[in-house]
């Protein structure tokens, strides 16, 4: 099966990327979730708008990214959230929750799908997580989790 992928998959491709998955696969898991659209050739007309977004939205290069990866490390990012007396959060605190402190800091705009939290963030306190801005450079940035 022939398809276009509308978002970044892992291991198989970037958005704007002609693919070749088998059926199952495509007409299952990748169609329903809105990751791809079927090829067709009015469809990939469409490959150089995702394509422009696509490269509006990354981080050009390795030195943007050693850039963007000082600006995070400076930055002091606060995330306020629901807790119980104990410190003990209703819920974790997700990627998109992280890189929406991040923006609201005044930081870079980050995708949510690069930010890593190694074990769920479940209380309050200060934390650390990773952000993957280039295959060659991750940033490290500091997050105090304050209950509300």
């Amino acid at each position: 099966m022939k398809l276009i992928l509308a978002q970044e998959v892992e291991g198989l491709g970037n958005p704007g990327d002609i693919v070749e998955v088998k059926d199952g696969y495509g007409r299952n898991y990748l169609v329903p979730r809105g990751l791809a659209i079927g090829w067709t050739r009015g469809a990939e007309k469409q490959i150089t708008s995702i394509k422009r977004a696509r490269d509006a939205r990354a981080i050009q290069g390795k030195e943007h990214a050693s850039e963007v990866k000082n600006q995070l490390e400076q930055l002091g990012v606060t995330l306020d959230v629901k807790a119980g007396d104990t410190g003990r959060l209703f819920g974790s605190v997700t990627p998109a929750d992280v890189a929406g402190a991040i923006k609201s800091a005044g930081g870079p705009l980050v995708e949510k799908r690069a930010i890593s939290i190694g074990s769920p963030i479940k209380t309050t306190g200060k934390h650390q997580v990773s952000i993957q801005l280039h295959p060659e450079v991750a940033a490290t940035v500091r997050l105090d989790v304050v209950a509300v």
